[in-house]
């Protein structure tokens, strides 16, 4: 199987990429940058340099490829949400052209309810750009990343604290990164699915923020206490810290869907959808390195 990934530099698509070569699959990627991805095309993989919206590199990406991943990136520019719809139904339209046969798209809990729900607002027009031109398509839709909280290391360095909107009491799916690449993997490695399908990646548990304060202390190995503070001062944290104003108003809009449960799982916690790495070895193996490296860096 011929397979395609359109963003192979991130901690997502890079164990994607490794895993499928590992697995003896033919790979290609899309990447601006050929540095970025030289230890890949010297396992085997081939690149196709240039931008993931670009209808060209689409096309030359996609010629003769059985299966597409296709992960939308971060939201970096203020037109992020109409942009990233776009650029999936110019890969869609690839997509039809080419006869792929088969796409995975990596999307998010919350998806289901489109926009209002900050970055994750443009993923619902993302899934249905792929349905409508190819019959197997996997909506993977992981919870919350333990990775977003490394961008509070320089608060947790300096203070040991978290300082965030969402109640004490709010419970959300925490899963790692890497075991949403290792599903990812299993999904494009499995011939037998057929159909439109979603499937929800929801770590081992649904977490409160108040839990949070006793899995990070252990971790870190003094307390760390989780502060709810208010939306507008939440909005206030972020342009303090030099976040530009769209990127404030998006991000606001999504602690909002949080509160209000929009960003709520739509696909039931089951077996399938639980994944192994916990919070608490996440914090040890990953949050506590970091967390000294930033407060090493700080002193």
């Amino acid at each position: 199987m011929s397979i395609v990934i359109n963003t192979p530099n991130g901690n997502i698509g890079r164990p994607l990429a490794l895993s499928l070569l590992a697995a003896g699959r033919s790979l290609t990627v899309i990447s601006r940058s050929a540095d970025k991805v030289a230890e890949l095309v010297k396992r085997g993989a081939k690149l196709v340099e240039g931008s993931t919206d670009d209808a060209a590199v689409l096309d030359r990406a996609l010629a003769g490829a059985e299966a597409l991943f296709w992960l939308t990136p971060p939201a970096i520019r203020p037109d992020f949400v109409s942009w990233a719809g776009d650029a999936a139904r110019t890969a869609a339209q690839a997509v039809k052209k080419h006869g792929v046969k088969r796409v995975v798209v990596l999307s998010s809990v919350g998806a289901q309810n489109g926009l209002g729900t900050g970055p994750v607002g443009a993923l619902l027009a993302v899934e249905e750009a792929f349905k409508a031109v190819c019959p197997d398509v996997t909506i993977l839709r992981p919870g919350f990343f333990m990775e977003n909280f490394l961008r509070d290391l320089p608060t947790l360095a300096k203070t040991s604290s978290l300082f965030m909107p969402m109640p004490r009491t709010k419970a959300v799916p925490m899963v790692a990164v890497a075991d949403i690449a290792v599903k990812s993997a299993e999904v494009l490695l499995d011939a037998g699915w057929k159909g439109h399908r979603y499937v929800g990646i929801h770590g081992p548990a649904h977490i409160t923020y108040a839990e949070l304060e006793p899995i990070f202390s252990e971790a870190l190995g003094r307390p760390v206490r989780y502060v709810q503070v208010a939306l507008d001062d939440a909005r206030k944290g972020m342009a303090g810290a030099g976040m530009p104003a769209w990127m404030v108003d998006l991000y606001a809009e999504l602690y909002g869907a949080i509160i209000d449960g929009r960003m709520d799982p739509a696909e039931p916690r089951s077996p399938q959808t639980t994944t192994p790495t916990t919070l608490a070895k996440w914090a040890r193996e990953v949050l506590k390195p970091a967390v000294d490296q930033a407060a090493a860096a700080a002193a």
